[in-house]
């Protein structure tokens, strides 16, 4: 009976695993998941978000939000639960002349690029277009523009959402201001964001990106000196530094394929000739086994790992946010945690990434949004990425290995970056003064914590 009404006040469709299109609509990002809801319901409208929230609470079924099913630890797949699949609202509407967009809550990255760039406008948002809007502003959201024009939480204007209890709001400055500083970083632990309306820039619709390549053993001049360019950066450029095995890529000879390598770079926004003039000072400290120089689109930017972050891989990551970035950090990031005198096989070793903060994003105070760590300098995160589920064992411990040897230099953690730290990992990404802020947020809009499968942030005590 409850199923039935449920069918009739629903916009969408309510999928059992019966059903046809039922296993489509469980599967998400990371192929290691593979859980099993009660029931997904797929939501055209706010309202069928309303009755799905006060049916899942009526029949006690844990609820997981589903957009771009981008975490890495599936907790928008319930096991015997029921998934809010969002991913019907998908409409970008854009007012070039206001440079406002409003982006409904199961958009992915590329439909708000694909709709902003015809006018030359963007707002900061992450690099894999198949990222859910959702879940990258919920966490912060760190891309290319942030540098520029802050993270693309510091870019919405207006949440509208569905809390706990089924009430539809809206979140602004001056209208429930608490919980405008709280979708701001906080995740999703205060409602369903159905609507965001972001701020729009003028950016132009050229990037650049650089990248040099060393063989390990010569890459350490050139993280140190790539490191100490990084305060005096144009806001246009963002840092970037990579470690990992090589792929048989068309751009490097075939002896280094296979191979360890480490890359310094960055990523340039705006006129491809300015973003040259970047490169002889990055390229000082010693000369790179190759250079790739590519001037592209932004819009091809914005989707250049999608394939290499496609759906068909097992994932696993471990991040963390460093302060600063000591000759010590350098050596453990160019390490891949690999115990000295250790032989492991390079082809089961996680990759790592560094990617420059500053310039807008620390521009906000700490206290500004639930956002936390503005003051970081790079965001180091180690990824595994395999297809075999007999290597999972192997390439598990081998990330958390990775994570645990940068760990001793690390001051906090990305929300968007946590796996199964659990109630550790959140404390890491707050802090204590801003956690507490934000359980008590937690105590006025979910007492009962029916948001919970997501980085979750307990009910202060009532």
């Amino acid at each position: 009976m409850a199923l039935a009404q449920l069918r009739r006040e629903v916009n969408g469709h309510v999928l059992l695993p019966e059903d046809r299109g039922y296993d489509d609509a469980r599967t998400v990002w990371n192929s290691m998941v593979d859980r099993r809801p009660a029931m997904i319901v797929r939501c055209a409208d706010p309202s069928a978000v309303a009755a799905a929230i006060r049916f899942a609470d009526a029949e006690g079924l844990e609820i997981g939000v589903r957009c771009g099913g981008h975490s890495v630890a599936g907790m928008s797949v319930p096991d015997g639960g029921l998934m809010l699949d969002l991913t019907p609202m998908a409409a970008v509407r854009v007012d070039p002349d206001q440079r406002r967009a409003w982006v409904q809550g199961g958009a992915l990255l590329g439909a708000l690029d694909r709709a902003t760039q015809p006018y030359g406008l963007a707002t900061p948002a992450g690099n894999v277009s198949h990222t859910g809007v959702g879940g990258l502003t919920l966490g912060g959201g760190m891309g290319w523009l942030a540098r520029m024009h802050g993270l693309t939480c510091d870019n919405v204007t207006r949440f509208d959402l569905v809390t706990a209890d089924g009430e539809r709001l809206s979140a602004t400055e001056s209208v429930n201001p608490d919980l405008f500083w709280g979708l701001r970083g906080g995740g999703g632990n205060f409602g369903v964001v159905t609507e965001f309306e972001f701020r729009l820039h003028h950016t132009g619709t050229e990037a650049l990106v650089l990248d040099l390549y060393y063989h390990p053993q010569d890459a350490v001049p050139a993280l140190r000196l790539w490191r100490d360019l990084i305060p005096h950066a144009p806001r246009e450029a963002t840092f970037t530094a990579w470690v990992g095995t090589a792929g048989a890529w068309p751009f490097l000879p075939p002896a280094l394929h296979h191979r360890s390598l480490v890359s310094v770079g960055l990523v340039w926004i705006g006129d491809p000739d300015d973003g040259r003039d970047q490169l002889a000072a990055v390229r000082a400290a010693a000369p790179p086994a190759v250079e790739r120089v590519r001037p592209m689109s932004y819009l091809d930017l914005q989707t250049m790992d999608d394939t290499q972050e496609g759906h068909y891989q097992r994932r696993y990551w471990k991040g963390h946010y460093l302060r600063a970035l000591s000759d010590d950090a350098i050596d453990a990031f160019v390490g891949r945690g690999v115990p000295a005198g250790a032989d492991d096989d390079v082809a089961l070793l996680p990759a790592a990434s560094l990617q420059a903060y500053g310039g807008a994003i620390a521009e906000l105070g700490s206290d500004d949004t639930a956002f936390s760590h503005r003051d970081v300098f790079v965001e180091f995160v180690a990824s595994a990425a395999w297809t075999d589920p007999t290597e999972d064992e192997r390439r598990i411990a081998a990330a958390r290995r990775y994570g645990a040897a940068v760990e001793p230099f690390a001051s906090g953690a990305y929300v968007n970056a946590l796996t199964d730290e659990g109630a550790q990992g959140v404390r890491r990404a707050y802090g204590p003064a801003k956690l507490a802020r934000l359980r008590e947020l937690k105590r006025r809009y979910d007492p009962e914590n029916l948001f919970h499968l997501n980085h979750n942030i307990s009910p202060a005590d009532a």
